[in-house]
């Protein structure tokens, strides 16, 4: 089988020391996703609030079932966002994004707090090629207007 390799801009990050995200950071597919996976995240986490509280209130194993399932849910929404290839649990190291760290926060507000400036670089050195180019585009047609 022969192999065609070019530059896909896939760069890997090695998470908390233990997994590996792979994705392009100056891919404005990904950032799109990215910055809509808010509303996306928060409606599974809206669920996950409204289905707790139809359940009896000592029932912590429905509790935990429900985190699991919308740990998995989340989980599912950041492979959407960075790449199938990208399993969130092992990256995580089976972490449930919705864990408090630490800080007070929730591992999922940690995760993305930390990916956001990656991502915001990535998204404007796209952005600056983009214009780069057209500049030079402009710059070309004067020349031959000339």
């Amino acid at each position: 089988m022969e192999k065609i390799s070019f530059d896909s801009g896939v760069k890997s990050y090695k998470i908390n020391g233990a997994g590996v995200l792979r994705f392009n950071p100056g891919d404005p597919n990904v950032y799109a996703r990215f910055l809509e996976a808010a509303d996306k995240l928060q409606d599974v986490e809206n669920a996950l609030v409204e289905e707790a509280k139809k359940l009896p209130e000592a029932d912590g194993t429905g509790v935990v079932q429900l985190l699991a399932r919308a740990d998995k849910e989340m989980k599912q929404v950041l492979s959407w966002v960075f790449g199938e290839g990208n399993d969130f649990d092992k990256i995580l190291g089976g972490v449930n994004l919705l864990a408090v760290a630490d800080n007070g926060q929730r591992v999922v507000t940690n995760l993305l707090a930390a990916l956001q400036p990656v991502l915001v670089e990535g998204a404007e050195r796209c952005a600056k090629e983009k214009v780069d180019a057209a500049v030079l585009k402009a710059k070309a047609r004067r020349g031959e207007q000339r």
